[in-house]
């Protein structure tokens, strides 16, 4: 909340200070609650701003508070609330569950829309990612997130990016209107597995939120086909999966993952690592899972989006869990020495993309440049590449790894410290 500090005089109105300062309060409540929701980014929408345009406010475009990256590195600033922090559901895993004690609240719409309009004219967000726990019924639920996004693009010319959680047991016309104002939606599938959400939140349904998935993915195909101007969440969907509250593997958290990627062409799946909550269950553990194995899913993952590894290549211990010592990308190239050191001047595109320490635009530059001339070292020094961490893997006219290295040595060498000695 340090960063909203400067709009509040927008929130006083006629000298009514006391409606003001409840409106904080829920503010307070309702962006604190929605911290725990990480399926949050901009990425892959369609570029628009309101400069230049007759009527509307807003961009998807643009520097401000850092909320979300996108894919060209543009930094895109999100008000990320929730309607309220009130559920009828009882999920064991969620702060905001039935039985839960926290403290409750409420925006209206009227509410919600105001506060966005008010942050985005003082500079401080381009956009709204706006979720909600379940009142009354999915489709109420529903029909007020909905409402939010509409006032804000018909009334008011809203022309930032607006992502809408969606509601798997709502009514699917209420889904295709949320992809009419929204850039993304989002379905959190929870839980890697189905048994583990049936008893942990055994009032979800897994194959429901998979039949949404697929219904949501025609549209945008069926959008995109019939007419590139017809907008239906030009962003995409995503989803968010939570890490260690239930028994599932690394490896089947990646199997699920390709999944969702290939049936559902879903734009991002995001791990977030299981934490206790205050009068947690009994069958949920005692302890929150380790960071650093939500950083290693995200590695992997972006291994399978971008450089071409398959699920079942990334090695994984007889428990199905990736190493926690070595990014994936390491331990796949330890795995399989044989296959290393590459001539940088004659690898094929796909093998420099398994090269630890490349990364796909550094590779690309590679290709570009010995098109003109045979590869040195000091060329890829000024390539700013990191040389201690290729020079095991690499050969050029002027370098070749002097001792093939086994997995064990090249591990302990490739420690942060000590990637000077590879050169030795």
């Amino acid at each position: 909340m340090a960063g909203l500090q400067k709009p509040w005089p927008l929130l006083e109105q006629k000298g009514n200070r006391r409606a003001a300062m409840d409106l904080i309060a829920k503010l307070e409540i309702l962006a604190d609650a929605a911290k725990y929701d990480a399926s949050c980014a901009s990425s892959g929408t369609d570029r628009r701003n309101s400069l230049g345009a007759k009527a509307g406010v807003g961009s998807t475009e643009g520097m401000g508070i850092c909320h979300a990256h996108t894919p060209d590195g543009r930094c895109i600033s999100l008000l990320k609330i929730l309607l309220t922090n009130a559920c009828v559901y009882d999920c064991l895993y969620c702060i905001n569950r039935r039985s839960s004690n926290v403290p409750r609240a409420r925006f209206t719409v009227d509410e919600i829309v105001r506060l966005t309009l008010g942050f985005y004219r003082r500079n401080c967000i381009e956009g709204l990612f706006l979720s909600s726990g379940i009142i009354r019924s999915p489709d109420y639920t529903m029909e007020q997130v909905i409402e939010v996004a509409r006032v804000l693009r018909e009334e008011h010319g809203f022309r930032g990016y607006i992502h809408l959680k969606t509601i798997p047991e709502a009514d699917p016309a209420l889904l295709a209107a949320a992809g009419r104002y929204a850039d993304r939606l989002s379905i959190n599938i929870e839980l890697p597995s189905e048994a583990g959400l049936a008893r942990l939140a055994p009032e979800k349904d897994a194959r429901g939120i998979r039949r949404t998935m697929a219904r949501l993915r025609l549209r945008i195909d069926e959008a995109k086909a019939d007419d590139p101007a017809r907008r239906f969440a030009p962003a995409g969907q995503s989803t968010q999966v939570i890490v260690g509250a239930d028994a599932s593997s690394d490896r089947q958290i990646l199997d699920m993952s390709t999944v969702l990627y290939g049936a559902y062409d879903l734009r991002r799946v995001y791990y977030s690592a299981f934490s206790p909550i205050p009068d947690a269950s009994a069958a949920l553990p005692p302890r929150p899972a380790p960071l650093l194995r939500e950083h290693r899913l995200y590695q992997a993952d972006w291994l399978m989006r971008f450089y071409g590894f398959s699920a079942d290549e990334l090695p994984t211990d007889r428990a199905g869990m990736l190493d926690l010592a070595v990014d994936p990308k390491l331990a796949w190239a330890l795995a399989h020495r044989d296959r290393f050191p590459l001539d940088v001047n004659r690898a094929a595109r796909e093998m420099l993309l398994r090269v630890p320490g490349l990364g796909v635009r550094s590779v690309d530059r590679i290709i570009a440049a010995r098109r003109h001339r045979r590869l040195r070292m000091a060329d890829l020094a000024r390539l700013r590449l990191p040389l201690g961490k290729l020079a095991a893997f690499l050969v050029t006219p002027d370098h070749t790894p002097r001792r093939l290295l086994d997995a064990a040595d090249l591990a302990r060498r490739l420690a942060p410290a000590r990637q000077g000695e590879l050169f030795a």
